[in-house]
């Protein structure tokens, strides 16, 4: 009995509440992103060439037939002259190419910005908003980055930039409304992460490279339409011997598209799901509040996005993608491939820390 009193009677250590989880991997994930965007600049030339050279084996196969003893069509396909064509056409691919991916590349910032409609924020424009930015960057020992503001409802936030010089924080008008500032020092420690482990620049990449790959696809599309309403693989054509079939134009077509669809799908492998999970532990140790982070979320998945701009490309970047860009059988090939975690499992992560 005396020692069941004893232990009854012994006073417990009092329950320590827990402590943010450290933030650890910011390196490891600045040579991932590195590693990725190296392996995306290699990978690039590699699938546009090879583009070109099937667009034009397909050209030279259907667009070279003759007429056999019975009267049937043989197409015919000379590697030679593919050869001969495509080591002609790769000097003027690559040089524009290079020359579109260097401007793009140098002129990212400006480009977003123009997109979205986004304006320059100093500090007499906005006290409130520059302090928060100014003090986290103080705290990781940051340069302190430009800061952009969007005359939009909706809530979004998002960084960007390449280097010292272009790094951006963008915020709407809306989320500046909605948040209390413990709220909002949350989504800016989430985007100076971003910044911090270079996921901007991984994402710059991948943008300027699908756009090339959409500007290609918005070229081909045009060509197929002219060739169905404006004599594209006509009679006469058959009986010359040369020119396109429909059936060819089509072909075309849907290669350039599977490439496509395959980078598309391959940028987002290189954009793990996991860079938004490291920039919520960074963001949470960084303004030390998991919890308000996640309060963040929770408002901002009621209205996210920006209502003008529906480029998926961009939404890559914005700190919640919108689910609006597709619907039915793609919206669920997309959400396999979603270059973001969904918000509830993210909320989930903060709560635990």
């Amino acid at each position: 009995m005396t020692h069941k009193a004893d232990a009854a009677s012994t006073p417990h250590p009092p329950i320590q509440p827990c402590k943010p989880m450290k933030y650890v991997g910011m390196y490891t994930q600045i040579r991932r992103n590195n590693m990725m965007s190296v392996l995306l600049l290699m990978m690039f030339p590699l699938i546009l060439l090879g583009t070109i050279w099937i667009f034009l084996a397909l050209v030279n196969y259907f667009g070279t037939y003759y007429y056999d003893a019975y009267g049937n069509m043989v197409n015919v396909f000379n590697a030679d002259i593919v050869n001969a064509y495509f080591i002609t056409t790769v000097p003027w691919v690559v040089g524009g190419v290079g020359v579109w991916f260097l401007i793009a590349y140098f002129a990212n910032t400006a480009m977003i910005k123009q997109a979205t409609g986004a304006r320059t924020l100093e500090r007499r424009d906005n006290p409130r908003v520059y302090n928060i930015v100014e003090n986290l960057c103080m705290t990781c020992g940051m340069d302190m980055p430009k800061i952009n503001v969007i005359d939009d409802p909706q809530l979004n936030a998002f960084a960007s930039g390449i280097d010292k010089g272009s790094y951006t924080v963008t915020v709407t008008i809306g989320l500046l409304r909605l948040l209390n500032d413990d709220e909002l020092a949350g989504v800016i420690a989430h985007e100076l992460t971003h910044i911090r482990n270079r996921d901007t620049r991984l994402l710059v990449v991948s943008i300027i490279f699908v756009g090339i790959i959409s500007a290609i696809m918005s070229i081909v599309l045009r060509m197929m339409y002219h060739a169905m309403w404006f004599g594209g693989g006509s009679r006469r054509d058959d009986e010359k011997g040369n020119g396109l079939s429909m059936v060819a134009v089509m072909l075309i077509g849907v290669a350039c598209s599977a490439v496509a669809y395959f980078f598309t799908l391959l940028t987002r492998f290189a954009i793990s799901r996991k860079r938004e999970y490291m920039a919520d532990a960074g963001g949470a140790e960084l303004c030390g509040n998991p919890l308000a982070l996640a309060s963040a979320l929770r408002k901002i998945s009621g209205d996210p996005g920006l209502g003008n701009v529906g480029r998926d490309d961009i939404a890559q970047m914005y700190i919640i993608h919108p689910q609006s860009f597709s619907s039915g059988m793609m919206n669920f090939v997309n959400s396999l491939f979603s270059t973001h975690p969904s918000t509830e499992s993210r909320i989930r992560m903060l709560e635990q820390f």
